[in-house]
């Protein structure tokens, strides 16, 4: 081809280009010689392929290809939906499958204005099962407006244009339900509602998708659902008949949980309480706030500061000293030239034991460092109380520890801080622990078989004599103590410990433990300060529940 007319064809070729540019962007097969810039013999012949548009649908395209598309759905055009669509296989195969899995006889669906390439429709679809007849079943979803492979405006292909929640490997279904609905209940039968009882919420999710396969009880109702791509159902769309639901029983408390809902709610910052039944371990209530944020009382371990010395004094005890072993409450005190501690309460030279527990003195406890080793914090922990292991208790925990250490650490771990984390779960079970004499693993189940993983944990009863002197310095915090203002009005058996730990904050968390009979709780608010006037007003309010 001579030069002259290869460069007639490129500016054609350019023009052309240049006349269509808003338009969109062209496939162009431009059949040149590619032999190089000579002239002579050869020449080869070509042709433009017609041009493909990629640019985006306008808004007319969008509104009348969704209308088109609706309307053959609305109709029972499957075949003619489908061509309208960027995959026409397979939105075959999934327009059928709705009308025959899911048993809709019809469907009738009315478009909403398009927000862009997106356009909402309200679906009105007739379910007709056996036995029951037809049911309307209403929902909403939306499609988007794109284009298919030879550049024609077409509804992009996905699941959940039929359903908003179907995904890749889903497939509706009408018929009997895998497992029946489940009822979560308290320890007396008293069904327990998330609207109610806030913080609940994703705990009653986790026991619903957990333990409901393992109830033998309740009869499926006949439902529309989503089946998974594993064959499971993963989501019950629209119920045609009830069946009768199991009942999954907790061991909480209605009345005691509402108590501890309203407590944290009070809080003017991020606060837990955890209760439990001290003669099982049954947990009681669980409650934080803010509700839809994080888990105060199960899954978020904090230095416990004063409360830990429970533990403590656990281990100073079995040691051989007594409530009445002279301890010295000196602010500034250090141990071998180490950190130096301070105290929130007045000097007492002639301070015991009992009166430094009852008054949170953290260098009356500091100075007993040579009656424990490195080790025996986290053996007393393990032994008597249960510290250590993972507790399994039938839902997300984070469970505290002990490390243990020398120096620093050892001193700063006997009064809750260091390395020391626990939860409000973790301090209730200490206070039930202290109540009974030995520790009952906690549950939320009244069938902890239910519980994937649980294995019984191995403890050792207080000795008698322990137990004996551990009530009286609890007892004596709620006469003489710490949580004497607080506690004061409980009736029964009772005992506390109050806590505050640094953590950063320019207000230290306060931490609060206590017993009332066989209830035992605790709770914790971020920065609160001070335990008894922070965390204690809480676990007070939750005491005088049950």
């Amino acid at each position: 081809m001579a030069r002259g007319v290869k460069t007639g064809i490129v500016a054609t070729v350019c023009a052309g280009m240049l006349g269509v540019a808003g338009y969109g962007a062209f496939n162009i097969y431009q059949g040149l010689d590619h032999a190089g810039g000579g002239g002579g013999g050869g020449g080869s012949t070509g042709s433009l392929a017609a041009p493909v548009n990629s640019a985006p649908p306008s808004p007319q395209e969008v509104t009348e290809t969704a209308d088109d598309f609706l309307t053959a759905w609305s109709s029972g055009d499957i075949a003619g939906a489908a061509k309208l669509t960027d995959s026409v296989q397979t939105a075959t195969a999934a327009l059928t499958a709705y009308k025959t899995g899911a048993r809709v006889t019809s469907v009738k669906v009315v478009p909403r204005p398009a927000a862009g390439t997106r356009v909402p429709f309200d679906v009105t679809a007739t379910v007709d099962y056996p036995g029951i007849g037809p049911e309307p079943w209403t929902y909403n979803s939306s499609l988007a407006v794109g284009r298919n492979p030879l550049g024609k405006p077409a509804v992009t292909w996905a699941p959940s244009v039929l359903q908003p929640d179907l995904q890749e490997g889903d497939t509706l279904v009408t018929g009997p339900g895998q497992t029946p609905g489940v009822d979560v209940v308290d320890r007396d039968g008293k069904v327990l509602d998330a609207a109610k009882y806030p913080s609940l919420t994703q705990i009653l999710g986790q026991l619903t998708s957990r333990y409901a396969g393992s109830l033998h009880a309740g009869k499926p109702g006949i439902e529309t659902y989503i089946k998974g791509s594993d064959g499971s159902q993963t989501k019950t769309l629209y119920i045609l008949r009830k069946g009768v639901n199991a009942k999954l029983r907790t061991t909480l408390d209605a009345g005691i949980q509402a108590a501890a809902e309203r407590a944290v709610a009070k809080s003017t910052g991020p606060a837990g309480a955890t209760a439990l039944d001290t003669e099982t371990g049954g947990i009681l209530a669980v409650a934080f706030n803010p509700p839809t944020g994080t888990d105060h009382a199960l899954q978020d371990p904090q230095a416990p500061g004063s409360t830990f010395k429970i533990v403590t004094s656990t281990a100073l005890l079995n040691a051989g000293l007594t409530p009445g072993s002279p301890s010295p409450c000196r602010s500034g005190d250090n141990v071998n030239n180490g950190k130096p501690y301070t105290n929130v309460t007045p000097d007492k030279p002639d301070a015991t034991l009992q009166w430094d527990f009852e008054q949170s003195c953290n260098t009356g406890f500091i100075r007993q460092v040579n009656h424990i080793r490195s080790t025996t914090l986290t053996t007393t922990g393990a032994n008597y109380f249960g510290l250590g292991p993972a507790w399994y208790v039938g839902t997300s925990t984070d469970d505290g520890s002990i490390p243990g250490g020398t120096g620093d650490e050892l001193t700063s771990e006997m009064i809750g801080q260091g390395q020391v984390l626990m939860t409000p779960l973790n301090m209730a079970s200490v206070a039930a622990t202290v109540r009974e004499g030995v520790f009952h693993q906690p549950t939320i189940l009244q069938d902890s078989g239910l519980i994937e993983h649980r294995t019984q944990i191995g403890t050792t009863p207080l000795p008698s004599g322990v137990r004996q002197e551990l009530q009286q310095m609890m007892h004596g915090t709620v006469t003489e103590g710490t949580a004497a203002s607080v506690m004061s009005g409980l009736s029964g058996k009772v005992g506390a410990k109050t806590g505050s730990a640094e953590d950063g904050n320019v207000q230290p968390n306060g931490w609060f433990t206590a017993y009332r009979d066989h209830v035992a709780a605790a709770g914790i608010v971020l920065g609160g300060g001070h335990g008894n006037s922070s965390a204690g007003p809480i676990v007070a309010a939750v005491l005088g529940a049950s």
